[in-house]
């Protein structure tokens, strides 16, 4: 059974991946000389830069998904919050090896909210973020509250 939720999950975290990089290659040609690279907290964008730094999030995304990918492979290089005992190491492999797949789901999402709203800030001042940045930050703080209870469970 956890090896189809693994599947699934690596599934979901490639293609959203791919979809990054189709996403900013297909919007590129469209895309203004000069476009808002960072954002202050009310959203509006406070730093701009050539379109050619589009290709950032996607380029770091891949990073992640390396950086992930590593980790998830060898669960023994991880640091816990808890001793890994003989006892305890099966489940907290298992969690570390669901957590660090839901995780790279969740940035994945905020990656592509982050670049939607980049492109459509490109020609309208006006536009929103379909997703608030303060929602995306409370669900992997929330993430992480779960993970240490599951953590704590299985001590």
């Amino acid at each position: 059974m956890e090896n189809i939720l693994f599947i699934i999950f690596d599934v979901l975290n490639f293609g959203l991946l791919i979809f990054l990089w189709w996403f900013t290659v297909k919007h590129y040609k469209t895309l203004p000389q000069t476009i808002p690279i960072h954002f202050d907290f009310d959203g509006k964008a406070d730093n701009f830069g050539s379109k050619k730094y589009a290709f950032l999030m996607p380029v770091m995304l891949v990073a992640l998904y390396f950086l992930f990918a590593y980790i998830v492979r060898t669960p023994e290089s991880s640091n816990y919050p808890v001793k890994i005992t003989a006892e305890n190491e099966e489940a907290q492999f298992l969690i570390m090896k669901i957590f660090i797949r839901w995780l790279f789901l969740l940035i994945s999402l905020i990656f592509l909210n982050s670049q939607d709203y980049m492109f459509r800030y490109s020609f309208d001042e006006n536009a929103k973020p379909k997703v608030a940045m303060s929602t995306s930050i409370m669900s992997v703080i929330g993430s992480l509250i779960i993970l240490f209870i599951f953590v704590g469970l299985f001590k």
